[in-house]
């Protein structure tokens, strides 16, 4: 309901605006694969290292439409964090500014539909760095992978209790890992576990 709210004011807001077109329905058939590598696990706290997006169309992943940024490190980058997305800071060198990500990203993205693996905690990473740029959060409808494996799952087995770690859906269906805790690898894995669930295949172009 505060999410509803919040969005209705922001589009409100845009009116006659330049971002206004990304509060309209979405009229077509692509979604985008979302996945971002941060400093820590509360979206309250982290911050952005890594971003990519991959979109998928006519039941195929595009990797050949893709974007895979790598930002400037921010000054909580830690040791802890560094163990499991693999980013050094000496790997950040050169890597774009935060506005100039984040343009990218919307440039991308349009208003299409967003899928990812814990949807939600990318979004809010990316809409706490977002609104005090833009004014808005992103009004993009989400799609959680995890939430489409266990629906599906508990078709099938009644009263069950999936496993939504990544690993064990990707397992489950059948689904190589494509550069785990790397953000273009893990959304070109959780785009194919899309299409295994949607169409009961993965093709990747």
């Amino acid at each position: 309901m505060i999410k509803a709210l919040r969005r209705a004011g922001d589009r409100r807001r845009q009116l006659g605006g330049h971002h206004a077109w990304r509060f309209e329905p979405y009229c077509g058939s692509e979604v985008i694969a979302l996945d971002c590598e941060t400093t820590d696990l509360d979206p309250r706290r982290a911050e952005l290292v890594a971003l990519a997006a991959v979109k998928i169309r006519d039941g195929r992943v595009l990797t050949s439409e893709s974007l895979d940024l790598r930002l400037q490190r921010p000054e909580s980058l830690s040791g802890d964090s560094i163990r499991i997305h693999g980013l050094r800071g000496v790997d950040l060198w050169g890597g774009e500014a935060l506005g100039d990500a984040l343009d990218r990203l919307l440039d991308f993205i349009g208003n299409r539909p967003l899928l990812g693996w814990c949807i939600d905690y990318d979004v809010a990473v990316i809409n706490r760095h977002l609104r005090p740029r833009t004014g808005f959060d992103l009004p993009n409808r989400t799609l959680d992978i995890c939430r489409l494996y266990a629906r599906e799952r508990q078709r099938i087995q009644p009263g069950s209790e999936p496993d939504i770690r990544f690993e064990a859906m990707s397992e489950a269906l059948g689904v190589p890992v494509m550069g785990r805790h790397t953000a273009l690898g893990d959304a070109v894995t959780t785009a194919l576990m899309y299409l295994r669930l949607c169409h009961g295949r993965a093709v990747s172009a």
